[in-house]
């Protein structure tokens, strides 16, 4: 199944920002989305410039939240997100596994042609949106490992 159109940047940023806005909130936020069972969240709090704090994590880099920068590779893939969490594990381009980062657990979803990744923190009884990104080549091979580890050689 095709990936979902990107959502190009066309020059007027305070513009482009709105629309990734609408798109996170339409088609991430108010989607119902789901993985394994349970519903997929996001974090509001603590808002910027009037927008959701996990808005900013899947369209901007950077470790010091008052300084992430967007990423235009970040902004037009935003509606692959929704997808990967969809079709994880039925699509045979996207993969998923849990890996640990310090206490908490995480899934990554990962489609390895695009090197599409989304994070999601495991929770008791949902999954928050942590991150979505494009990654480096040091960490595509991180995630082999890691899928490789926790499946046991198999591509889940």
């Amino acid at each position: 199944m095709p990936l979902p159109d990107l959502l190009p940047f066309s020059g007027d940023w305070s513009s482009y920002e709105d629309d990734l806005y609408r798109t996170y909130l339409s088609g991430i936020v108010n989607a119902n989305l789901s993985f394994n069972g349970l519903p997929i969240k996001c974090q509001y709090r603590p808002s910027s410039k009037n927008k959701h704090f996990g808005f900013w994590h899947v369209i901007s880099e950077g470790n010091v939240e008052d300084d992430r920068l967007p990423d235009l590779r970040r902004c037009e893939r935003i509606r692959w997100i929704a997808y990967l969490i969809a079709y994880a594990g039925t699509d045979t381009e996207i993969s998923w596994w849990e890996n640990k980062r310090g206490s908490n657990t995480h899934v990554v979803i990962w489609h390895e042609r695009e090197n599409f990744a989304v994070i999601l923190a495991k929770r008791s009884d949902f999954y928050l949106l942590k991150s979505a990104y494009c990654a480096q080549s040091h960490r595509k091979k991180m995630f082999i490992k890691e899928r490789e580890e926790f499946w046991g050689g198999y591509k889940g």
